[in-house]
């Protein structure tokens, strides 16, 4: 039996209530991590800065670095396996992933803040049946970017600036049009890395 995308919502909205979280994620905010920061953008604002440089291992141990994705658009997934929010986050970044990968013009990363790192996270993304590339990193990390809770998406534009936040689940269509503006014309999308 096939579901809507509005039955999904609904059902997920309603288990998300009914643990007692809000479509706004998860926060375990640490005031001195914060503090050691710049001021993060606010959620769901346009931002025009250059996104914050990383270099981090995949679940496989090989390094990547945003600056391999310029010339595309790129969707960070902030997220931790103790948030049951970014749970119900993972079949919609799946489902657009499995859209817009083999196109090359549009990225999906998940980042992990585990402070467990690979160890907690790998086994995680294997039971969820992750399928977009997994990398580790940190809550320091996510906060840079401006994530305030999680699960948080940062866009990031094709010429490596960060272009907007949102922070709590987000559903294909919306990211889809978040996304469009961003998305090179057919025929002029990058090499795949």
């Amino acid at each position: 039996m096939r579901c809507t995308s509005k039955v999904r919502a609904c059902a997920i909205a309603a288990s998300v209530l009914a643990l007692g979280w809000d479509s706004t994620g998860c926060s375990r905010v640490d005031d001195r991590a914060l503090a050691s920061h710049e001021e993060p953008a606010a959620a769901g604002e346009e931002v025009s800065a250059p996104a914050p440089e990383f270099t981090l291992p995949d679940l496989q141990g090989r390094s990547v670095r945003l600056a391999d994705f310029k010339g595309r658009a790129v969707v960070i997934d902030f997220w931790a396996t103790w948030c049951p929010p970014c749970l119900f986050q993972v079949p919609e970044l799946n489902a657009f992933w499995k859209k817009h990968r083999d196109a090359g013009d549009v990225v999906v990363v998940g980042v992990a803040v585990d402070a467990e790192g690979a160890e907690v996270v790998g086994p995680w993304v294997e039971e969820q049946g992750v399928e977009y590339p997994i990398l580790v990193g940190d809550e320091g990390l996510a906060r840079r970017f401006g994530a305030q809770g999680f699960p948080t998406l940062a866009i990031v534009r094709p010429d490596g600036t960060l272009d907007s936040l949102h922070v709590g689940l987000i559903e294909v269509a919306d990211l889809e049009a978040l996304l469009a503006p961003l998305r090179a014309p057919k025929g002029n999308a990058p090499p795949a890395i």
